[in-house]
């Protein structure tokens, strides 16, 4: 049994709130190694993982305990916005470092209460240095940002919630 990549992407944002500073799990033949170091403060951590293919023979072996990934599941079955439900989210396309300015000495793509239309730029995402504008996909209003500038942010993580009437 081999994991995708969101699969994988749950792993990796589970390890990271749970606090484990280690963590190495074999699954048939592929190995992952997740190793976080200890916050030191705001943006001094980092989240390093490896992805292996390796032949493994005899039984598959994980040295993290089986209870705490079952605690996974209530807190993937939130929905973020539960009380904002009327809102449309606007979410991450790709995993990188938000930016809600195109240089520091500029003004924000989007702040709260700024009305925004299909294609305007809200954000910048920074992947392997090259910086990609997020467009939005919705008309409205930006309710509220979700996100701290030169945060690391994941695939699929919500943004920005627009209210849309």
């Amino acid at each position: 049994m081999a994991l995708d990549l969101k699969e994988i992407q749950e792993l990796i944002k589970f390890v990271a709130k749970s606090g484990a500073s280690e963590v190495d799990l074999e699954i048939g033949e592929m190995k992952i190694s997740i190793k976080t170091p200890p916050k030191k403060g705001r943006g001094d951590a980092y989240l390093e993982t490896i992805v292996q293919q390796v032949p493994v023979t005899g039984m598959p072996q994980m040295a993290m305990p089986t209870a705490p990934m079952a605690q996974a599941a209530p807190i993937e079955a939130s929905p973020v916005v539960d009380e904002e439900s009327n809102y449309i989210t606007i979410k991450s396309p790709m995993i990188g470092t938000f930016y809600r300015k195109p240089t520091p000495d500029k003004d924000a793509f989007a702040s709260v209460g700024d009305d925004v239309s299909v294609g305007s730029v809200v954000c910048i995402v920074e992947a392997m240095k090259l910086f990609n504008e997020i467009e939005s996909e919705v008309s409205g209003k930006i309710v509220k940002v979700l996100v701290d500038d030169m945060s690391p942010i994941e695939y699929d993580q919500p943004l920005f919630l627009v209210d849309p009437s």
